[in-house]
């Protein structure tokens, strides 16, 4: 490459929103995004679509971006440890927050827990999902926002975790999920997540639909979940 190759190469470089700049890791101090407000949906038989969601949530945290995840159906289970590493990890994280409002046991795996405490269950995250949204839409998302501050104060991304699963499932109806996209306020990053069956009714809706298939699983071949990549 000649001298003068290098100097276009620059230039043209200086135009790019990288500007030719190897990525590092910066403090991590409020900011606001400039492009969000997007309905992002995760479903699909595989692995991978909580652990999606809670990536972007890291990254956007990592930008200074307030970020809230309400968890529908994961109340806890026999199955694994009374523990989550990215619970752990969440509540080190600025601006990273989460809750739980699930029943223990899962739905409809006659694991001994009460249905009808989940269908309660789902109806309360339903209804504190709305209180979110209407939290958002009186927040300023495009300013920034107190990464400290409850998420009462607003957030610029909100991570409904299963909500598509409590669809699916009956504990909710798909109307229920229209309804919440309907109330998202401009400037507001939605993520919806669950359900091995495809949400048709969002795939107008949504900017972003991905479904996560499965190739092959250790599950099935009576692998337990495992602590650290699973929870």
């Amino acid at each position: 490459m000649t001298d003068e190759d290098a100097r276009t190469r620059d230039e043209l470089l200086k135009n790019t929103p990288g500007r030719g700049i190897t990525p590092e890791a910066r403090p991590i101090e409020p900011s606001a995004p400039e492009e969000f407000g997007l309905v992002q949906v995760w479903w699909g038989g595989g692995k991978g679509k909580t652990t999606a969601a809670m990536g972007m949530g890291f990254r956007a945290a990592g930008h200074g971006y307030r970020v809230h995840m309400l968890q529908f159906m994961k109340g806890g289970a026999n199955s694994v440890e009374a523990v989550r590493g990215e619970y752990n990890a969440i509540s080190a994280m600025p601006g990273f927050s989460y809750e739980n409002t699930g029943h223990y046991g899962w739905h409809g795996f006659l694991d001994g827990s009460d249905d009808d405490e989940h269908a309660a269950k789902a109806a309360g995250a339903l209804a504190r999902a709305e209180e979110l949204l209407g939290a958002a839409g009186e927040a300023d998302l495009s300013a920034p926002l107190d990464l400290a501050g409850p998420p009462e104060d607003g957030m610029h991304m909100l991570i409904l975790d299963e909500v598509l699963y409590a669809a699916n499932s009956g504990l909710l109806e798909p109307e229920d999920v229209l309804d919440l996209i309907d109330a998202k306020p401009d400037g507001l990053e939605l993520v919806l997540t669950g359900s091995h069956e495809e949400p048709a009714y969002l795939l107008d809706r949504a900017d972003l639909v991905t479904e996560v298939r499965k190739a092959k699983h250790p599950i099935d071949a009576g692998q337990r979940a495992r602590k650290g990549t699973e929870y």
